[in-house]
């Protein structure tokens, strides 16, 4: 099986609200795998980041440690995640 590309969403819900230079750090951290940052002005942040894994599953986890990696460069506070999304490349051409 060959690797597909996956566009991986995570949002992330906490107990304040996200600033604008925050999310720009998070936006920052994630923009060397195709990233980007949402959540100014919100009690959330989140990001998509583009992967390469062979299923759903795999990119999901894969997304996931990239988000992490970055909120952890981004110096954000670790919210827990409420929602993860992954599209395949395949999925968002239809």
């Amino acid at each position: 099986m060959t690797m597909i590309r996956w566009s991986v969403g995570i949002e992330t819900a906490g107990d304040r609200t996200m600033e604008l230079e925050e999310v720009v750090e998070l936006a920052d951290a994630v923009a060397p795998s195709g990233g980007i940052a949402s959540g100014i002005g919100t009690n959330r942040y989140g990001a998509k980041v583009v992967v390469f894994a062979d299923n759903r599953d795999q990119a999901i986890e894969k997304g996931k440690k990239e988000f992490a990696d970055a909120v952890e460069k981004a110096g954000l506070p670790v919210f827990p995640i409420v929602r993860v999304e992954a599209v395949s490349e395949d999925e968002d051409d239809e």
